[in-house]
């Protein structure tokens, strides 16, 4: 199987840098993402996304458009 497991998804090489919301740049509280972020993962990488930018974002997210759409 080549698809990742949650436990090879938590040793990925970027895993160790800590979160930002790819959308306004707002560091994650402690470094790892809060269960109120949005985690998309497009063209092969994760993008997480703030409370605010999934807020005022919610239909384009919701129609599973790209965040370079919105």
């Amino acid at each position: 199987m080549d698809r990742k497991t949650h436990e090879s998804a938590r040793l990925d090489p970027g895993a160790d840098k800590p979160v930002v919301c790819a959308r306004c740049g707002a560091p994650a509280p402690g470094g790892t993402p809060p269960p109120t972020w949005i985690c998309s993962v497009e063209n092969g990488s994760r993008h997480y996304f703030c409370d605010d930018c999934a807020r005022a974002n919610l239909r384009a997210i919701e129609g599973r458009l790209d965040s370079s759409w919105w």
